[in-house]
């Protein structure tokens, strides 16, 4: 038993290490795109559901952080300020799956083609869950949702939600070299990174878990793995349902989307995985406060049938383009640390890490970590730190 779990663990490990550069990097341009970037005005530019304004709030998503429960919290904040309802769900799709530091794992874990679905299938998802969104809320379940989300109940992470430092002044290059621009890059870097430690360690357990105590042919049963056809009808039906009872945040779960691609899992059926980020069991839970449950429910069915779709969408086009990956061999292990690329990369990137932490810590960054997981109304719209 003991070797059994020392052996998940040294898995878990190897691959928090092989993806540990890309992380940090990920987070660092998120950073500093949401230095440049201000949340007050996002509300201003998302006022309706037209396509132009959806194209908006998936640009506005891309560039925020790939936290899901600070996605649903600052698009709660959207709604409740005066953004369009389907325009705050476009925000809170891409701010989870059409980000840099997603795509960077992706990459490296699984490669390029899983990167370019991801990024693909959200969009596609976008399209849906608009379009379907304009189906289904009607004007009185808009009223509703919004009654309820004025009432300010707390999810989890309403202060990284209600925190903006961006700095707004200026050419772009000047912002983010200046000492306000630095310290913005510094706590939005470690903020995110208080936002999904969590998420990100136990994706990496449970990957760690699955790949070494369960054979890769339960995986391949439970994906139908031996006949193609049926493989890839079941895969993105079932993928969802198997991301909503992990837990796990949108980079948490590639590890595992790994273990199941490895275990033969359809190619649609990983991408509609990744994408189940935002219907986990408590973020399910957070739509309920938020928007009350029938709103909820809506949301379940839609946000379930938009991503099971792109998966799809994904596996039909991906083939017609001969982009589908022929072998199962994603790399979720490599044979002990040796002094290459990832060594070097991973060395040079903790010590930029370091430097954001020390910028941080002296620019009140322990005062606001303190107050991230509180109520939105009770968080600082601005915090500024000190701005040396």
């Amino acid at each position: 038993m003991l070797d059994a779990i020392l052996k998940a663990l040294e898995m878990a490990g190897m691959m928090a290490w092989d993806i540990l550069w890309a992380l940090i990097l990920g987070f660092l341009i998120s950073g500093a795109i949401q230095t440049v970037v201000s949340h007050k005005e996002m509300a201003r530019l998302l006022p309706d559901d037209r396509w132009d304004t959806i194209a908006k709030a998936s640009a506005l998503g891309a560039a925020s952080s790939s936290c899901s429960y600070a996605a649903v919290a600052i698009a709660r904040s959207i709604f409740r300020k005066g953004g369009n309802f389907s325009a705050a769900m476009a925000f809170q799709f891409a701010s989870t799956n059409l980000v840099i530091e997603l795509g960077l794992i992706l990459a490296i874990l699984l490669g390029w083609r899983f990167t370019a679905a991801t990024w693909a299938g959200g969009l596609v998802m976008i399209v849906l869950v608009t379009a379907l969104l304009r189906l289904v809320m009607r004007k009185g379940l808009v009223k509703e949702a919004k009654t309820q989300a004025d009432e300010g109940v707390a999810g989890r992470m309403e202060g990284h939600a209600a925190m903006d430092m961006a700095v707004t002044d200026g050419p772009i290059w000047k912002r983010l070299t200046s000492a306000k621009g630095f310290t913005a890059t510094a706590h939005y870097f470690w903020m995110d990174w208080a936002s999904l430690w969590f998420d990100i360690a136990l994706g990496l357990l449970i990957a760690g878990a699955l790949a070494a105590w369960i054979p890769s042919d339960f995986w391949a049963k439970v994906f139908v793995a031996q006949d193609p056809t049926v493989s890839k009808i079941i895969g993105p039906l079932v993928g969802p349902l198997i991301g909503m009872v992990t837990f796990v945040c949108s980079v948490g779960n590639v590890p595992l989307a790994a273990v199941l691609w490895n275990g033969g899992a359809s190619f649609g059926g990983v991408i509609a995985f990744i994408f189940a980020d935002l219907i986990v069991l408590p973020i399910l839970d957070i739509y309920r406060r938020y928007y009350g449950l029938k709103v909820a429910a809506i949301l379940f069915v839609i946000f379930y049938a938009a991503m099971a779709w792109a998966g799809y969408v994904i596996e039909i086009v991906f083939s017609l383009l001969h982009l589908v990956p022929t072998r199962h061999n994603a790399a979720i292990l490599q044979e002990g640390l040796s002094w290459n690329y990832t060594t070097f990369l991973n060395l040079g990137f903790l010590t930029l890490a370091a430097i954001l932490l020390w910028r941080f810590l002296t620019t009140g960054g322990p005062q606001m970590l303190r107050m991230m997981g509180g109520s939105v109304d009770h968080s600082p719209e601005h915090h500024t730190g000190h701005g040396r």
